[in-house]
């Protein structure tokens, strides 16, 4: 009686613990990375994408797919366990590094992809680096999808860095180690969006916030302009949508530099409204993490290539660099898929000069130019994405 006892106790008192972590811990986590006056995507609390939240929503369908069920515990446990018949991923991908160049001048832009949404951009002088991330995994303590493939430049060989733009808080954009060392040893002038540069600001590293449509000059003739995105921001199960998420553009003489962040389509205006700052140059979009369960196309927080060669028409933008995928794992489709879907799509749309670039292998990026597109007919176009080429990729 007297083990029973003792037993009963301690399975009270680890009730009790418990009931009191899940009430003070969550508020521990939850810090509040921003204070500031009530707009139409921040409730003085919270912020929120004035199209609508549908990040948690079901996946959506693409051509010849269904829509899938919302994220939740049973598909992260089998994400987690790999027991989801998702397709395979290669263990590693072979990167060929290119060193860039020290800085480009006057009208040349050379643009290098590092990997997932890491793109080295130089033009002007200038080096320009968006959400750097050179740690081997996207995660917390260490923890989180591992890369499959290494930085396309590393990081002692990359060039003296100028500005760095950081699009919110996720593991896989924010990567704080990355951006301690970029800050010892450079000094860059780091441009995010609100509550963001509290978090940056945890590692000693000072960051410029703006809210949407906020500017910050780089020098004369160029500024960034912190531009709205349809997406979500946590560092912790808790402190959700704490920080404002963004895409951005950098104005330049000669055509703009656009980089999208990481976003899902919402209402897509958001690209309506970067290309009203003016011509487009080159827009870097993401392509990859957007398949939940076989067949779909988007999820609520990312676009898929259907999504992103829309977002490329409106930008307008005469070059564009699909990004966000093939480094880290993060979602259902197969490792080559989004290229492939990518160049389906471009093919059906009309649309050119949207691709993809080898890891580290430095591109010239041509002058800006009209954008050519091919007339296709609304029935021609939707004959084409319901072909097999297109539902059929894993």
């Amino acid at each position: 009686m007297r083990l029973v006892r003792l037993f009963s106790a301690a399975i009270l008192w680890i009730v009790v613990v418990l009931c009191l972590a899940f009430t003070i811990v969550p508020r521990f986590l939850d810090a509040r990375y921003y204070r500031g006056p009530v707009s139409g995507h921040f409730d003085g609390s919270r912020f929120a994408n004035p199209d609508g939240d549908d990040t948690f929503a079901p996946t959506a369908a693409g051509p010849g797919g269904k829509t899938g069920p919302a994220p939740g515990f049973g598909m992260m446990a089998r994400f987690l366990t790999d027991s989801d018949g998702r397709p395979a991923w290669p263990d590693h991908v072979t990167v060929h590094q290119i060193a860039p160049p020290a800085r480009v001048m006057g009208q040349a832009m050379v643009a290098t992809w590092v990997g997932h949404a890491t793109v080295l951009v130089q033009t002007r002088g200038l080096n320009i680096l968006t959400d750097p991330v050179w740690s081997n995994r996207a995660g917390p303590l260490g923890f989180g999808p591992a890369r499959v493939a290494a930085p396309g430049i590393a990081f002692d060989r990359l060039p003296k860095i100028d500005l760095v733009l950081v699009s919110h808080d996720h593991y896989d954009h924010m990567d704080l180690p990355t951006l301690k060392r970029l800050w010892t040893r450079d000094k860059p002038l780091i441009v995010t969006s609100l509550g963001n540069d509290s978090v940056i600001g945890q590692v000693g590293v000072p960051a410029t916030a703006r809210d949407w449509g906020g500017r910050v000059e780089v020098r004369p003739g160029i500024d960034v302009i912190v531009t709205r995105g349809h997406h979500w921001g946590s560092r912790w199960f808790a402190d959700r949508n704490r920080a404002l998420w963004s895409s951005f553009v950098v104005t330049l003489p000669g055509g703009n530099l656009f980089f999208a962040g990481d976003t899902g389509a919402g209402d897509l205006r958001w690209a309506d409204e970067a290309a009203a700052y003016g011509p487009v140059r080159l827009a870097l979009i993401p392509i990859g993490a957007f398949r939940f369960t076989a067949g779909q196309m988007a999820s609520g927080s990312h676009i898929g290539p259907i999504d992103a060669v829309e977002a490329y028409r409106r930008l307008g933008a005469s070059t564009g660099i699909g990004v966000h995928w093939g480094t880290f794992r993060l979602s259902y489709e197969a490792y080559d898929t989004p290229p492939r879907l990518l160049a389906a799509v471009e093919a059906c749309r009309g649309v050119h000069g949207f691709e993809t670039i080898r890891l580290g292998q430095p591109t010239r990026i041509a002058p800006y130019a009209r954008p050519a597109v091919t007339p296709v007919t609304p029935a021609a176009e939707a004959s084409c994405l319901a072909s097999s080429a297109v539902p059929d990729l894993r």
